[in-house]
């Protein structure tokens, strides 16, 4: 067996570099590039957002005054001002109480779906972690909220607890934390088999540490592209509890109230519960349109959007 001579060995060291320096580079910082459309969307979502802020305060009525001259009117004036979009069927305003239905729609649909990621993120990520009978315990009772209608559901807690606020927004909070918790947990169990878990669990780390800095960061991105179509979930579920009479209550403005309080105007020529629908429809379109953007459902993959 021949020895190798310095100059082949200087090689072989300089060839071992060399195969270290093909690695490709850590990927940049990335940050959401969106379309057109996405920007469009944004920008509706932006404006309803601040509706809720600063809607009472620009609103030409209050929500409870019946200044027009009757119900179901159309564009008109009067000594008490200008009805842009015409009057309802008790005589007030139909922008204002859009206006005004903007912080109890969205404000009570944002509530609850932050609340119910809380929830299911926290129940979620400590299933996936912790497994064996934790796991097994939470899920069972999370299998047992998703068998039963959402509808149902509220229906049924509105009637135990009546109707406020609280309610609507503890109810629909804890049925929609029962998704979070299955895409929570899914995504948990498929991060902790990875390599850099184990890496992390091998050299020592608690389960905390593993959790805030390997599981969460790489579920940020599916779960916040989820928000997005979850809270438009909330939106119509509160919208159809308040179409049913069971979500805001009167005199209160609410955009599901006012499509049911409004309905017959349809028949003498009346928007006013068109306008209603045409504002959630434009809110719930647009963060739709965003989530799809950023998830590149209608072309591409994720990573093309992102640099």
């Amino acid at each position: 067996m021949t020895e190798q001579s310095p100059t082949t060995k200087e090689e072989a060291i300089l060839a071992e570099i060399d195969s270290f320096a093909e690695l490709p580079d850590a990927p940049p910082k990335r940050r959401i590039r969106l379309s057109w459309v996405g920007k469009l969307s944004v920008a509706i979502v932006v404006f309803w957002l601040i509706i809720c802020v600063i809607g009472p305060s620009i609103a030409p009525f209050h929500e409870m005054d019946m200044d027009g001259d009757d119900g179901f009117l159309g564009y008109h004036a009067n000594e008490y001002g200008t009805f842009i979009l015409g009057t309802d069927y008790l005589g007030r305003d139909t922008l204002s109480r859009i206006i005004y239905g903007a912080r109890n729609t969205i404000g009570i649909s944002l509530a609850s779906t932050v609340l119910a990621y809380l929830m299911g993120i926290t129940l979620g990520i400590l299933a996936a972690v912790k497994g064996g009978w934790i796991d097994m315990g939470i899920s069972r009772v999370n299998d047992a909220i998703l068998a039963l209608p959402t509808i149902m559901l509220g229906l049924i807690a509105i009637a135990w607890l009546g109707s406020s606020i609280p309610v609507l927004i503890g109810t629909a909070s804890i049925i929609y934390a029962s998704s979070v918790f299955r895409i929570a947990r899914a995504l948990g169990q498929d991060i902790m088999v990875q390599d850099f878990v184990e890496a992390a669990k091998a050299r020592g780390e608690g389960v905390w540490w593993v959790i805030r800095a390997e599981v969460l960061p790489n579920a940020a991105m599916p779960l916040a592209t989820d928000f997005g179509l979850r809270l438009v979930f909330v939106v119509l579920f509160i919208s159809s509890l308040s179409f049913l009479g069971l979500g805001v209550q009167p005199p209160a403005s609410d955009w599901g109230s006012m499509v049911r309080e409004n309905l017959q105007g349809l028949t003498y020529g009346s928007y006013a519960s068109i306008w209603p629908a045409f504002a959630i429809a434009t809110f719930t379109i647009a963060i739709n349109l965003i989530v799809d953007d950023v998830s590149a459902k209608s072309g591409g993959s994720l990573a093309t959007k992102m640099v």
